[in-house]
C-alpha cells in the first residue's frame, strides 16, 4: 500500500485501470470530482469522504485523464469517453444505481450520465456545476489554460477560495507538486485548450433532457464563486422538474471545502429523504 493518501484501491472499469476510494456501508454514493489543474478524487473529497460515508457507501474514483488512474496512450478526453468511464466503473464494482454528486466538471458529467442513464442514477447533487450554457469566466480560462508554476497554482487557488486563508504556501506546494507529476500536464492540456468558450458548450447538457429528468436535483453553489456563476445553479433549478436549490454567501468554488460541515450534512439529508 502506498503512503500517498490519494492512491486508494485500484480496479479495472472497462479496460482502463482507475484509482478510487471506498468507505462506509449502505446505499451508494459516488462523488465525481472537479476538473482543476493536478486535481484527484482524494484532494476533492477528503474533507467529505469520512463524513458522509458515516451514513452510506460513499465512493470517488479518479476519473478518466485525472489523478491516478491509468491514461491509455491515444485516449480522447470527450464527454462520451468520460460517461462510458463512469458507467464501466458501476459495472465493475457491480453497481446497478447510485446517487450521484458532481463538482464542476464533475456536476456535467453527472447530468448527462443521469440523461443517458437514468436507471444508474438515483438522487443527484449537483455542486458549483457545469452543464448549463454560460459565459466564460476569466478564472475557468485561467484555470482550464493553467501552466505548472508555483505562482499560477497560487493566483489558481486564490480564485478557487473566498476564504483565503484556505490558500496557504503548503497547499499550493502540494497541488504544483501534483499537477507536474508524470502524464498529469499533458492530459490536462489536452482536454480544453484554447478557444475555451466551446469546452463550455460541450459540456452544456440540452435543456429539454434537463427538463425531462425524473431524478430528485440539489444544487449546491458558492455566491463568491468565479470559476463558474452561481446563475448555473438557479439556471438548473429553472430546468430540472424535482429540484431544490442551495447557495451560500461567502463561499467561492469550494463549498465542500469551505462550508465541508454544513455540506456533509446536507448531502446526507437529501439523500435520506423518503
Amino acid at each position: 500500500m502506498s503512503d500517498n493518501p490519494e492512491i486508494g484501491l485500484s480496479i479495472n472499469a472497462g479496460g482502463i485501470q482507475t484509482n478510487y476510494h471506498d468507505q462506509g456501508d449502505g446505499e451508494p454514493v459516488l462523488l465525481i470530482h472537479g476538473s482543476g489543474p493536478g486535481v484527484t478524487a482524494w484532494a476533492n473529497w477528503r474533507m467529505n469522504l469520512p463524513e458522509i460515508a458515516k451514513n452510506y457507501r460513499v465512493i470517488a474514483p479518479d476519473m478518466l485523464g485525472f489523478g491516478y488512474t491509468e491514461r491509455p496512450a491515444g485516449i480522447e478526453y470527450t464527454l462520451d469517453n468520460w460517461v462510458k468511464h463512469l458507467i464501466d466503473f458501476l459495472d465493475a464494482l457491480g453497481l446497478e444505481k447510485v446517487h450521484l454528486v458532481g463538482n464542476s466538471f464533475g456536476g456535467a458529467l453527472t447530468v448527462h450520465t443521469a440523461i443517458r442513464h437514468p436507471e444508474r442514477v438515483n438522487r443527484m447533487v449537483l455542486m458549483g456545476a457545469a452543464g448549463v450554457h454560460f459565459e466564460l469566466t476569466d478564472a475557468l480560462d485561467f484555470g482550464w489554460g493553467y501552466t505548472p508554476s508555483i505562482e499560477n497554482m497560487k493566483k489558481l487557488l486564490d480564485l478557487f477560495a473566498y476564504n483565503r486563508a484556505l490558500v496557504t504556501d503548503e497547499l499550493a506546494e502540494m497541488r504544483y507538486n501534483a499537477s507536474i507529476r508524470p502524464g498529469f500536464q499533458e492530459s490536462y492540456a489536452a482536454m480544453f485548450p484554447a478557444p475555451r468558450q466551446r469546452w463550455i458548450e460541450a459540456l452544456a447538457a440540452d435543456e429539454e433532457a434537463l427538463k425531462a429528468l425524473p431524478h430528485q436535483a440539489l444544487m449546491i453553489h458558492g455566491r463568491e464563486d468565479r470559476i463558474l456563476p452561481y446563475s448555473n445553479a438557479l439556471k438548473f433549478f429553472e430546468l430540472i422538474p424535482n429540484a431544490q436549490v442551495h447557495l451560500f454567501s461567502k463561499c467561492g468554488h469550494w463549498t465542500q471545502i469551505e462550508q465541508a460541515a454544513r455540506f456533509n450534512q446536507l448531502v446526507s439529508d437529501f439523500f435520506a429523504e423518503a
